[in-house]
Formats: structure tokens, C-alpha cells, sequence
């Protein structure tokens, strides 16, 4: 972790500017770019204030580089993107992507996954990233010559294996459920806060009625006029701290929404290592399949029914030299398949000692960030309840003095 690049660079997206430019289909459109600031730490050391290198990039391009990192280290659970549009939000809140507060929220967002892959002591050292951070001309077409997209896995492909492999491993299909039962608590858990907010934002609001009555009642008494104001004015200032509390509140909602997403790239990691599973499975069973038909050709007995043994028996036998030219031809292609199935066992292998360190750091960070989001939450929510308290000690205070 000393050589990560984030203990070398520091990395901001310090600013969102909304756009107007044509697309790949000549169409016009309306985008948001985002300003990433590098400056290298070593310099500042020896008191030397070191450049800031800055470059713009689109939320695609964003896009596009965690897909390269996805098909790249399929053996690493991916850090997530920020929300493309806003989801699990209170309705006063609005959910357009091109929002002014959306779009603040997305750039922290963006900021953060760059520092979370700064930080991996894998994804830190890949050029891609560094080229993103370092060089904003040319950069699409160096990731599109890597030809990373010709190594994605389809989605059929993916979902063939899922039901048909016949061995998988224990700890990978718990870790898939784990991933989905995750997703649905903190779903759960984003709907139950967003249905909190609204209700709060009601109850908040409805005090700025006080103030306004109290106001009104205050023009008619001339002894407790004073009195009736002051607590009217603590009532408005209490209604309306209700949007701040909630903005800020959004903040802790995208922490949650970031392991959200962290789901999914947990199952990828699963994913991929039921399609390698899938693959050497299929590769022991062809490597069977070729052996038993080198076995019956050099004994001359069939085992079980096939097109073959039929044409065999209709059509006659072979001559010893076409069997024997078959039997070279199979003794080759089962020593192919025996290579072949070492490797893919190797591979295996060390797939799954890659995958499962990461996971365990993955699951170390999941744990402290987690806590860490939710203490804060709550720690704003006691605040937020004093904020309260106050007010009614200043407007019984108020009522006091009448």
C-alpha cells in the first residue's frame, strides 16, 4: 500500500461544467464534463510546490475505464461508479442528472472511485488508469487498442455457465448470495431513509406555519407581541434548515449507495469464476470424450451408441491403416487436451487466490467504511434533534418573557 498512487498524487475532480457539443451521430447534446487535478506529493516534501496537471472527462469516459478495469482484473472487485441518475430520493429532491446538486454529489462521487483505484495496490499501477489521470488527448483510442472489449464475457455466455456448471466452488456461491442479500438490505434500507426524509421534510415545513400564525397573533397583542414575533422567528428559521439537513443528509445516502453498487461487482467476480469453471469443465469432459474414442479404436469395441458405430456397422469396418492414422490424430488431441486442462487449472487456481485476497480486503474496507457512514449518519441525526430542542428552548424563553 506505500506504493499506491494515491500516497504519490493527490487526485481531486474539483469542478463540473455542463456543456453543448455533438455526439458520434452528429446530434447536438447537453453533457457534464468534470476537471481532474493531479499534483505530485514528492516535490511539496522538499518544499517545492509542485504543478497541478488538470484535464476534462465526461461521465462516459468515466464509463469506459471501469469497464476496461472490469475485463482487465476480472479477479478484483471493481470499484464503482457514482449514480448516473439519481435513484432511492425524496421526492422534493429532484432526480435530473443534469441537477446543479445531483451533479455536486456526482463529482464527490467521481472523485472518490478515482481515489478508491488509486488506492488498490493492483489497479494503482495500470498505465490505462494513469493516462486517464495524465493525458486527455488520444486516451479513448489507447484503451480501444488493448482490444480489452474482444475479452468481455457476454452476458449469454455468463448465464449459460451459471446453470450449467456441475462443481462450483462453496465459498464463490455463498459469496454470490452474500452479494445479492446485501443489495436487497441496503435497497431497503435507502427506500425506508428517502421515506423518512419526505415525512421529515413535512413535519419541518408544517412548523413555518407556527411562524406565520405566531406572527399574525403578535399584530393584535400589544403585551405579548415581542414575545409572539421572536418565537415566530425561531419557528421559520426551524422550517426551512429542513433543506440543508436533507442535502447533507444525500451525502451519507451515496455512501450506501456506493456498497450498492459494490454488489454487483462482487458478482462479477463470481461470475467470472463460474464461466472458468464452466470452460474446464467442458475441457475434462472433451478430454474424456476423446479418450474413450481412442480406447475403442484401438480395441475395436464400441461402448456406447454413436453415429459412428452405426455408420461402422452399416458401411463396414475400417482399414487398420485408417484407424491407426484416427488413433494418431486423437492421441495428439488428448495430449493438447491434457495441457490444455493443466493450464486451465493453473489458471484456476490462481484466479481464485487472486480473487479471494481481494475479496478479504474488499470485505475489511466494506466493514470500517460502513460503520463509519452509518455513525455519521447518526451522529447528524442527534445533532439535527438538538437543533430542535433548541428551538422550542428559545420559543419557551420567548413564551416566558410575554
Amino acid at each position: 500500500m506505500e506504493d499506491c498512487l494515491a500516497k504519490k498524487m493527490e487526485i481531486t475532480v474539483s469542478e463540473a461544467e455542463k456543456r453543448t457539443g455533438r455526439n458520434a451521430m452528429n446530434i447536438q447534446e447537453t453533457y457534464t464534463a468534470y476537471l481532474i487535478e493531479t499534483r505530485a506529493v514528492e516535490s511539496q516534501s522538499e518544499g517545492q510546490c509542485a504543478p497541478v496537471e488538470s484535464l476534462w472527462r465526461r461521465y462516459s469516459e468515466f464509463e469506459l475505464l471501469r469497464n476496461y478495469l472490469s475485463v482487465t482484473y476480472p479477479h478484483i472487485v471493481v470499484p464503482p461508479l457514482p449514480e448516473k441518475r439519481a435513484d432511492f430520493v425524496w421526492h422534493k429532491l429532484s432526480a435530473d442528472n443534469m441537477d446543479p446538486d445531483f451533479v455536486e454529489r456526482r463529482r464527490i462521487g467521481l472523485e472518490n472511485f478515482l481515489l478508491r483505484v488509486a488506492s488498490h495496490p493492483v489497479l494503482c499501477l495500470d498505465k490505462i488508469f494513469y493516462a486517464f489521470l495524465m493525458q486527455e488527448g488520444g486516451w479513448k483510442e489507447m484503451v480501444n487498442e488493448t482490444g480489452f472489449q474482444l475479452k468481455a464475457d457476454s452476458r449469454l455466455k455468463a448465464l449459460n455457465a451459471t446453470f450449467r456448471v456441475k462443481n462450483p466452488d462453496k465459498r464463490f456461491t455463498e459469496l454470490k448470495h452474500y452479494s445479492d442479500e446485501l443489495q436487497s438490505v441496503i435497497s431497503h434500507l435507502l427506500r425506508v431513509r428517502a421515506r423518512v426524509a419526505d415525512r421529515l421534510y413535512g413535519v419541518y415545513k408544517v412548523h413555518g406555519n407556527y411562524g406565520r400564525v405566531f406572527s399574525e397573533w403578535s399584530a393584535i397583542e400589544k403585551e405579548m407581541g415581542d414575545g409572539l414575533q421572536s418565537a415566530g422567528h425561531h419557528m421559520d428559521v426551524y422550517a426551512a434548515s429542513i433543506d440543508d439537513i436533507l442535502e447533507e443528509e444525500e451525502h451519507y445516502a451515496d455512501q450506501l449507495k456506493e456498497y450498492l453498487f459494490y454488489a454487483e461487482a462482487l458478482r462479477a467476480v463470481c461470475r467470472k469464476h463460474e464461466l472458468m469453471q464452466y470452460d474446464l469443465e467442458m475441457a475434462a469432459q472433451d478430454l474424456t470424450s476423446k479418450k474413450q474414442q481412442c480406447e475403442e479404436l484401438a480395441t475395436g469395441t464400441v461402448r456406447t451408441f454413436s453415429l459412428k458405430g452405426m455408420t461402422s456397422k452399416l458401411f463396414g469396418q475400417e482399414t487398420p491403416e485408417q484407424r491407426e492414422a484416427k488413433i494418431k490424430v486423437l492421441e495428439e488431441q488428448i495430449q493438447e487436451g491434457e495441457e490444455q486442462l493443466k493450464s486451465k487449472n493453473l489458471e484456476g487456481r490462481d484466479f481464485v487466490k487472486s480473487a479471494w485476497a481481494d475479496i478479504e480486503r474488499f470485505k475489511e474496507q466494506k466493514n470500517h467504511d460502513l460503520k463509519e457512514a452509518l455513525i455519521s449518519y447518526a451522529v447528524m441525526q442527534i445533532s439535527m434533534c438538538k437543533k430542535g430542542i433548541q428551538v422550542w428552548t428559545n420559543a419557551k424563553e420567548c413564551f416566558s418573557k410575554m
